[in-house]
């Protein structure tokens, strides 16, 4: 297949150029986009493809036959890699303490994973001696910025290739390109859907979602029971947390990364975690898109509730403001701007008190915190009771009434004044 010249002109010097680049590291997905981009760019670039595969929680039939698709369509090599411990420990952590959640809606699953994996591209690349990585995100979307503002700030010296933004094809016409070269997709003509998963979440697009006005169709769920059809008894789970990450499920420690493949059944089984939404991409686009984040949904609302009750009120007031800049920051490509630096440590801080047990009820779809406990909590039974043995001083609310309230009546004092 020929370049389409007249659909991408390279405007950025950090973007790879055809005939100056022997060696590329592609991450490779084994998706409609990654899977061509491995013939495209050897019969394009004239060049060498190393293939890296991250695993982040996908499914293990995806992985499986990976490598052997990789090397059978040109890779010299093909990396695969379990990245799952780092991914939970060192990104799904960050994203739990700052109650990651763009536009409150998002638990940015497909967003966190794309920084491993540029990390990893990079380390591939320059064992590799390679001049490039290549990855196979759309010019629409989110991804590419992800991915292209981690190489280039890491990595100056490392060119990009980016495929999908260069070869101007539609969807279709990349099933239609698969298709005649046998490259075998998990998509096709008759079933369009783009998947992204790893273990903080499963996002679909694409198909028939890009109606925002159209309900999703119950074909596309693998996680998440309909809450119509989960069980018909609420299920109960209590996560202990420690310097606000969970630690322990009903009473069982665990890893993160085990206490979330575990959460992801048992929240997903009682029709917690479906997220329809229509976010607003860094690029300026309106996407919809559906998510299944059962785990995430369930311990980002537990987190929220135990940080609240273990914080003081200008702490929670202000946290809000951070947390919506975190989730920005991550889903804009600028996990490593200084400013993320700086609000990871303000989270590390008030997290550092973020310990003790939330209870949960899960039910058709519905989920609800039941009870707290922290060593930390800034709750004073004895002052807030109505019941006797209350130590409460309520004659000293009059004048913090009056103080409190001063220039907000001096405010309207004026006004009259003026009539």
């Amino acid at each position: 297949m020929a370049q389409d010249k007249r659909s991408y002109h390279k405007v950025t010097s950090y973007e790879g150029v055809i005939g100056k680049v022997k060696r590329v590291v592609l991450l490779y997905s084994g998706g409609l986009d990654s899977s061509i981009a491995l013939k495209w760019i050897q019969d394009v670039y004239k060049t060498e493809v190393i293939t890296f595969t991250a695993d982040v929680g996908q499914s293990e039939k995806e992985l499986k036959s990976i490598k052997k698709k990789a090397l059978k369509f040109g890779a010299k090599k093909a990396y695969v890699l379990d990245l799952k411990k780092e991914f939970a420990n060192e990104y799904i952590s960050k994203a739990i303490k700052a109650n990651g959640l763009y536009q409150d809606t998002y638990p940015l699953s497909s967003a966190l994973s794309r920084y491993l994996m540029a990390a990893h591209a990079i380390k591939i690349a320059q064992t590799e001696k390679a001049e490039a990585c290549a990855h196979g995100s759309t010019g629409k979307g989110n991804s590419q910025l992800r991915f292209d503002l981690s190489i280039i700030s890491l990595a100056p010296n490392l060119k990009i290739i980016a495929p999908v933004r260069e070869w101007g094809m539609t969807r279709d016409k990349e099933i239609e390109y698969a298709e005649k070269n046998h490259i075998p997709i998990p998509v096709s003509s008759k079933s369009i859907y783009s998947v992204d998963e790893n273990l903080w979440g499963r996002g679909i697009a694409s198909g028939s979602l890009e109606d925002p006005s159209i309900a999703a169709p119950e074909e596309i769920l693998e996680w998440v029971t309909l809450p119509e059809k989960s069980p018909d008894e609420p299920a109960y789970i209590t996560l202990q947390f420690y310097e606000g990450i969970p630690v322990a499920m009903n009473g069982e420690k665990m890893s993160l990364e085990q206490l979330i493949l575990k959460l992801n059944k048992i929240a997903g089984k009682n029709g917690v975690g479906l997220i329809d939404s229509v976010e607003d991409r860094i690029i300026g686009l309106k996407s919809r898109d559906f998510y299944e984040c059962p785990a995430a949904v369930t311990i980002i609302e537990a987190h929220k509730d135990l940080e609240k009750i273990t914080s003081t009120q200008h702490e929670n007031n202000f946290k809000q403001i951070v947390d919506d800049k975190w989730a920005y920051l991550t889903y804009a490509g600028l996990w490593y701007d200084p400013l993320m630096e700086a609000l990871n440590a303000f989270i590390d801080t008030v997290n550092k008190k973020v310990t003790g047990w939330v209870k949960l009820k899960l039910y058709k779809g519905s989920l609800r915190v039941v009870g707290r406990f922290s060593p930390y909590a800034l709750y004073d039974k004895k002052m807030t009771t109505y019941m006797t043995g209350q130590t409460f001083n309520h004659g000293s609310s009059a004048g913090f009434i009056e103080l409190f309230g001063f220039q907000t009546r001096l405010a309207q004092e004026i006004r009259r004044r003026k009539k």
